[in-house]
């Protein structure tokens, strides 16, 4: 057995699926045997494995064992003269395991090597080569003078970004992604430290293989596709805190000799990860500070706004110190109680009951401390600023920096790239399913005569060897792969050819009934409608909604429509904004709405709002009508609306 390749699963069939494609046609010709171990994966792994690859070696774990514990079961059963480790987020070339094999056998010095790794975007994802956490390179990554100064053989050490990604050479480490690694090494060290559950076993095993005397190297002449971290979207891990509990574990395990190196490290990797800490909650971080500043700045000028009109004196000194920390405490507490502070997002609403109980918890806590119940007044007027300052700030970020809002995007436009009866298939399969905002651009084959002719109404825009001309002329965003016919050395030439350009690549698995892209897996199959949540029918959002047109329409009713009006008698050509205006009477009646649906109040039995004066339909025509509307239904809220009627105005000013 030349090769054997161990793979560890946890709920990634579809990743799993596309990988197989790629495994049988570059294992063409080797001896070699694919060995999968599924870690208990909720997702139909295993009957899939079963039903689609009986060739397949399946070792079903009961529970979720980690990834050392899992790949050493592979290991043990691998009978190849060289394994491989490898994540079942990746896709590798026809010609990857014969160009690795082959550049482990010319020297007998190598005893694992990895090959170039490329992120989904064509990028080089930089944990294929670096060096091991020395506390200089630590300090440089923990610092930033790595990502400053990524040239410099001085401060760039961890990643190796100063080295030439298109040659090949020694390193400290590779990634755990992909690891060949020779038989006879693997004999003299053993597996992976099963005291890593994930993260660092890769690290702990590249020193391992030096320390028997081999090296470890760095392959540019072939390359994978890996996605990462779609196992670890997929479950409950705590992925920040098993990375860094493994980086302690690798300081503790292999640099105890050293007192000073391991405090050094230690201290890097407890900063490291206290920043990781803080940026996965960013916004709950800013929301808590900017809720502290304004709270306490809305004290300090209610103090002194009410000296100037009542005997009140202000807050006598041995009182600052109470005032100013235990209300705003408390007031942060019951923010958090009521669901305020977010990671993914910047709450107006629960912050108006926030304020409430906060002010009546504060005005009763009073009556037991007399001593600092200094003026209601003052209690009144703090609150009176509290309240609009704390909604103010958030109205400021969501409406100018467009921070948790819920925006217009502009369309995806898609390329599928394939061999025309596979383009033809895909093509419809999407018909009518399609998201919002995609719009099918055209198709690039294989065949240059192909050009011009049309695949079910969709254009063949160009041969594949132009792709970044028609990337750049047709302003595409998402390129699709239909991988049968079509080599994946090529796909992976054209992601490098793009890199950098922004674009989404996506890879049609299957019978083309899903598409694996970097931030999710799409169902392409139909699926029907049923018992999903609109914003549009929630009770909270009706009241918002029926607020704001009223309000806004009776100020336009009464400060714009009648000089609109006297205006339009003087004018043949009145425009767009005038007829929009013209429609506010509907508003105050209850007829219309600012922002909704073209026409109906339901879509097949479905509420989608009352009709609009303007909507989606009127920014992007009428041609997705009914996707417009449920994408509208699904997602209203006010600053959506708010979003819209803008882009409107932009829109009429410019007819």
């Amino acid at each position: 057995m030349q090769l054997s390749i161990i793979i560890v699963n946890y709920n990634v069939r579809e990743f799993l699926a596309n990988l197989f494609d790629t495994l049988y046609k570059a294992i063409e010709g080797i001896e070699a045997e694919i060995i999968v171990v599924d870690n208990a994966s909720a997702d139909g792994s295993q009957e899939y494995i079963k039903q689609n690859h009986p060739g397949v070696i399946l070792i079903e774990n009961q529970v979720n064992a980690g990834f050392s514990k899992a790949n050493n079961l592979g290991l043990k059963r691998a009978k190849g003269k060289f394994l491989l480790l490898l994540n079942p987020d990746t896709l590798v070339r026809e010609d990857t395991f014969r160009v690795m094999m082959e550049y482990m056998e010319s020297d007998s010095s190598i005893g694992m090597a990895g090959c170039k790794i490329l992120n989904p975007d064509g990028t080089l994802q930089l944990a294929c080569r670096r060096s091991f956490p020395s506390p200089w390179v630590s300090f440089c990554r923990i610092t930033g003078l790595s990502s400053i100064f990524p040239k410099s053989p001085l401060f760039a050490r961890y990643n190796l970004t100063y080295l030439d990604e298109n040659q090949s050479y020694e390193v400290d480490a590779i990634s755990g992604s992909f690891m060949m690694v020779k038989r006879e090494v693997y004999e003299k060290m053993g597996g992976l430290d099963e005291s890593y559950f994930m993260y660092g076993e890769d690290l702990d095993w590249c020193l391992r293989v030096q320390k028997t005397g081999y090296k470890v190297h760095y392959v540019h002449s072939t390359q994978i596709i890996h996605y990462k971290g779609e196992s670890t979207k997929r479950s409950s891990i705590d992925e920040t805190r098993h990375f860094y509990n493994a980086m302690h574990l690798f300081v503790k395990k292999n640099l105890s000799g050293s007192f000073l190196v391991k405090l050094m490290l230690r201290f890097a990797i407890g900063l490291r990860e206290s920043m990781a800490y803080a940026s996965a909650r960013k916004t709950i971080i800013l929301s808590v500070i900017l809720d502290t500043v304004f709270y306490n700045l809305s004290l300090y000028l209610a103090e002194h706004t009410y000296i100037l009109s009542e005997r009140f004196r202000g807050f006598p000194d041995f009182a600052l110190p109470v005032v100013y920390t235990i209300p705003v405490i408390i007031h942060l507490l019951t923010s958090s109680v009521m669901r305020v502070y977010r990671r993914d997002r910047i709450s107006v609403l629960p912050v108006l009951a926030a304020t409430v109980f906060s002010f009546v918890f504060l005005s009763a806590t009073t009556f037991f401390f007399k001593d600092f119940a200094y003026s209601r007044g003052v209690l009144i007027q703090a609150y009176l600023y509290i309240f609009i300052l704390l909604i103010f700030w958030r109205a400021a970020i969501k409406l100018f920096a467009g921070f948790g809002n819920e925006t217009l995007r502009p369309r995806i436009r898609t390329l599928i790239i394939g061999e025309k009866p596979e383009a033809e298939k895909l093509v419809a399969r999407l018909s009518g399913k399609f998201p919002l905002y995609h719009t099918l651009v055209g198709i690039s084959t294989p065949l240059l005569s192909e050009t011009g002719e049309k695949v079910n109404g969709v254009p063949v825009i160009g041969h594949i060897s132009n792709i970044p001309k028609i990337v750049k002329e047709y302003r595409i965003s998402e390129i699709i792969f239909c991988p049968p016919g079509l080599s994946y050395n090529r796909i992976m030439g054209i992601i490098s050819e793009n890199s950098g350009s922004n674009i989404e690549f996506r890879i049609a698995g299957g019978q083309n009934d899903f598409l694996v892209g970097k931030h999710s897996v799409t169902l392409t199959e139909d699926v029907p409608l049923i018992e999903i949540s609109y914003n549009i029918s929630l009770p909270a959002n009706k009241v918002i909604k029926f607020v704001f047109d009223y309000t806004l329409a009776s100020i336009i009713f009464l400060l714009v429509l009648p000089l609109t009006f006297t205006l339009g008698l003087f004018r043949s050509n009145k425009g767009e904004l005038y007829r929009i205006l013209m429609q506010v009477p509907e508003v105050l009646r209850g007829k219309k709405s600012f922002v909704g649906p073209s026409e109906n109040d339901y879509l097949e039995g479905l509420y989608v709002g009352k009709p609009g004066i303007t909507g989606l339909w009127f920014l992007e025509g009428k041609e997705d009508e009914q996707k417009l509307n449920l994408y509208y239904a699904k997602n209203q809220n006010v600053w959506l609306d708010l979003d819209i009627l803008g882009k409107t105005v932009l829109k009429t000013q410019k007819h």
